[in-house]
């Protein structure tokens, strides 16, 4: 991001202090306002923005982060089960 323009922040914040909703896959942070930054877990994992905005005002914070410490699925998705098999029984 060296070649971005340097855009003015009211704040740096860590991601450890913002709150992940797992519905929305956002990153979200109390604003001023009384709104919250909000910023995409897919921006921040491919390293597109680490600035959250605001949507009902014009604050913007910088996102201090390492990708490792992004949040992840908590599991794999389970395997489906087999199929019960009916095995056929001579009279």
């Amino acid at each position: 991001m060296a070649d971005e323009e340097e855009v003015a922040v009211y704040d740096e914040v860590e991601i450890e202090d913002m709150t992940f909703d797992e519905t929305l896959q956002i990153y979200h942070y109390p604003c001023p306002c009384g709104d919250r930054f909000e910023i995409a877990l897919f921006d921040l994992q491919d390293q597109a923005t680490d600035i959250a905005v605001c949507p009902s005002c014009s604050l913007m914070i910088r996102v201090i982060y390492d990708v490792d410490d992004l949040h992840k699925p908590d599991s794999d998705p389970p395997a489906p089960e087999p199929a019960e098999q009916q095995v056929p029984i001579a009279a």
